[in-house]
């Protein structure tokens, strides 16, 4: 069975292999942005894990703006504890455990936070191969986002808090 819960420090080795499998070295977060993460957003930093493996993971800071910018990837501050915009960061899975719906029980998690805390959404971008994956979870296509992260193009993706149940 497949458990959900908060990050911790101990897990930052099997997250970096995810974050690598998943992640171009352009697009992966460094050991130092997880460090960080972890620090000021292990409320919205959330691991997938059976038998103690991780098996996937999401995070995000919480933003005042709907979409991401370019800066959020360098500094994040600790979230709020209402309000804002439930942004993703980063959403991995194993490769391993692909094709198992993890990512989607991440992406229900993430909702269910931003339900609890009154936020107004979730927001995040990602790459055109992966549009119609967000687009089957809810999330509108508000066209190509400006962030140049990694130096690909990405699509902003939205779901409002009114449409989640």
């Amino acid at each position: 069975m497949i458990s959900l819960r908060n990050v911790q420090t101990t897990d930052i080795e099997q997250l970096l292999i995810i974050e690598n499998e998943g992640f171009s070295i352009e697009e992966a977060a460094t050991k130092e942005a997880f460090v960080e993460r972890i620090q000021l957003i292990a409320d919205t930093f959330i691991v997938a894990e059976k038998e103690g493996e991780i098996l996937g993971y999401i995070n995000g800071p919480i933003i005042n703006q709907l979409y991401i910018t370019d800066d959020l990837f360098k500094e994040i501050k600790k979230n709020p504890k209402r309000g804002g915009y439930q942004s993703v960061l980063g959403l991995a899975v194993s490769q391993q455990a692909r094709n198992q719906g993890i990512a989607k029980i991440l992406i229900r998690k993430m909702e269910e936070l931003v339900l609890e805390n009154e936020r107004d959404g979730i927001t995040l971008t990602c790459k055109q191969e992966l549009v119609s994956f967000y687009e089957m979870l809810g999330f509108v296509n508000h066209g190509l986002s400006e962030s140049k992260h990694g130096g690909v193009s990405w699509y902003n993706m939205v779901k409002l808090r009114n449409g989640m149940n």
